[in-house]
């Protein structure tokens, strides 16, 4: 029989699978690989349980638990039990990707990847939580997400104790305690521990922000700050407080929320002791004992501490107040103002002084507050060295050194130093006069006039 003759006589011996078309050359490979359809599991790991569905896979299986590790890796000396798994991970050194996607042409470095990927142009979600019926595409998802009903956090730091859920959590971790940083942008230099926060970095650099919303058209750079950003949409608040019952978007708002009730503030200060319950207000004051104001505004050169506070700033450029009252169709720049403002109707006033029981709307005003029964007077005037116990009063005091008058009339051009002496001076022009006197009914612009009056009545002198 020629070699030609013998070929084709092989090829005729071929087993082919009727669901997925794969062939096979000797029978037993293709009744192992029918196990795959059917998802018949037959041999079982004596030490964990975990079922295969051949008998060669069970056995690379086993390597796991025996700690033997004799495929080394000639870049980074990292070990492997099998050799299919280092030649997977020497891909990353690589950066060979040979599974596309048939879809969209994705490429990954590991098969399991590409499988994993696919499920999410089918959306299949076949795992389901026994507990609170949520879906999900893969079984290792599902088993992450049941420890969140259970709390159960394996995998422990051997240096701080911080436990993780997942074992990918607890190795992304370690890398805070060794500070090592192998991830490094072509760009800036700038070094990452972890590989998914330069390619978040990267994405400063190209100002791309690929997570697009449907409603708003607003863009993120991740899909988790988009999911987030989809509640304001909804209204939804799926995490409620235990003790309150107060409902919130976000469960690291939940988090936050629940100190309010412990008074727990366990970031600390190290320049002067001071607590805060949040680490993000603890980096925010800690700018303000080196006076850094990295934040400028492109307008006007004014420069800020916190990022938030420019975004505040440049709507006083633009105009802008798109948060509007339903009551009296005032509006407001910012949406925290226009809830303050909300309290001014419904006279609700939530923070009281523990003192004098003095009750104010904002907790802004209770702070100010507690100081006028501290006496404390923490800030100074550079010029005289008056103290006072609140900066804005400060603020105002200053404008008598320079006689500057930032608030000027549209009308008459009239300038003042104080926002709240402009808005008594337009009711002049407005000839408005909402402040009437009980006994004679005589009306007047300005309180300071109607309190005047009042003296009239007592016959004390003016």
């Amino acid at each position: 029989m020629s070699e030609t003759e013998h070929l084709i006589e092989r090829k005729e011996e071929l087993f082919t699978c009727d669901l997925c078309n794969k062939t096979f050359s000797k029978k037993k490979n293709f009744r192992a690989h029918l196990k795959i359809h059917t998802n018949v599991r037959n041999h079982f790991c004596d030490v964990c349980d975990k079922a295969f569905t051949n008998k060669k896979n069970l056995k690379a299986h086993l390597l796991i638990h025996s700690d033997v590790k004799s495929h080394v890796c000639d870049v980074c000396n990292k070990r492997f039990a099998r050799k299919s798994v280092l030649i997977e991970h020497l891909r990353n050194h690589t950066g060979e990707k040979p599974h596309i996607c048939d879809t969209c042409n994705k490429a990954f470095a590991q098969k399991f990847q590409l499988m994993s990927h696919l499920l999410t142009h089918t959306g299949e979600k076949s795992h389901v939580c026994d507990i609170c019926s949520r879906a999900f595409a893969r079984k290792s998802e599902l088993k992450v997400h049941l420890l969140t009903h259970t709390g159960e956090k394996p995998h422990v730091c051997d240096i701080c104790n911080k436990a993780f859920v997942q074992r990918g959590s607890l190795m992304r971790h370690l890398l805070i305690h060794t500070g090592e940083k192998n991830h490094v942008c072509d760009i800036c230099s700038r070094a990452f521990t972890q590989k998914f926060e330069l390619k978040l970095h990267m994405f400063t650099h190209t100002g791309e922000k690929p997570h697009v919303c449907d409603i708003c058209s607003k863009t993120f750079l991740q899909k988790i700050d988009l999911t987030r950003h989809l509640l304001t949409h909804t209204r939804e608040k799926p995490f409620s407080c235990e003790i309150c019952n107060k409902g919130f978007s976000q469960r690291g708002i939940l988090k936050k929320h629940l100190l309010t009730h412990t008074g727990e503030k366990p970031h600390v200060c190290e320049i002067c002791n001071r607590r805060f319950s949040e680490m993000g207000s603890l980096n925010n004051h800690v700018c303000t004992h080196f006076k850094e104001k990295p934040h400028v505004c492109d307008i006007c050169s004014k420069a800020f501490t916190l990022k938030n506070e420019l975004k505040r700033h440049f709507l006083s450029h633009s105009g802008e107040k798109p948060h509007v009252c339903d009551i009296c169709n005032k509006s407001f720049a910012l949406k925290s103002n226009l809830t303050q403002h909300m309290l001014t109707h419904t006279g609700h006033k939530p923070y009281a002084c523990k003192i004098c029981s003095k009750a104010y709307s904002c907790l802004r005003s209770l702070r100010q507050h507690l100081l006028l029964h501290s006496g404390a007077k923490n800030n100074v005037c550079e010029i005289c060295s008056k103290v006072f116990s609140q900066f804005g009063n400060l603020k105002r005091h200053l404008l008598t050194h320079t006689n500057e008058k930032p608030y000027v009339c549209e009308i008459c051009y009239a300038a003042f130093s104080r926002r709240g002496h402009l808005n008594r001076h337009l009711s002049t022009h407005r000839k408005e006069q909402p402040f009437v006197c009980d006994l004679c009914h005589k009306r007047y612009c300005l309180k300071g006039s109607l309190r005047k009056h009042l003296l009239t009545h007592t016959k004390e002198k003016i």
